[in-house]
């Protein structure tokens, strides 16, 4: 029995604290003092640009798989072209020996 007072006490103890920081905290509280600040710092500009970095980064790696399997197609196609041809050659030097 102890233990489920405790735990209820324990649950109304976080509704009670998440009740208080949602009525008596603003805007103000919530926001970090970077994005409340003012609106071109240079944070927010490394912020940005680090962002882009990113970007490029993984436009980068995908443009590179990307690569990767058209150069893997072609090949597959040659190789096929190939193998069609030496079997082609194949089934008509067998035509003409008969």
């Amino acid at each position: 029995m102890k233990a489920r007072t405790t735990r209820y006490w324990g649950f109304r103890r976080a509704f009670a604290t998440a009740a208080s920081v949602m009525i008596g905290g603003g805007s103000t509280v919530l926001a970090c003092p970077v994005c409340f600040g003012a609106a071109e710092t240079s944070m927010i500009d490394g912020a940005k640009l680090g962002v882009l970095v990113m970007l490029a980064v993984l436009f980068a790696v995908q443009g590179g798989f990307v690569g990767f399997f058209l150069y893997l197609r072609k090949r597959a196609k040659r190789i096929a072209d190939i193998d069609l041809e030496t079997e082609w050659s194949k089934l008509q030097g067998g035509a003409s020996k008969a």
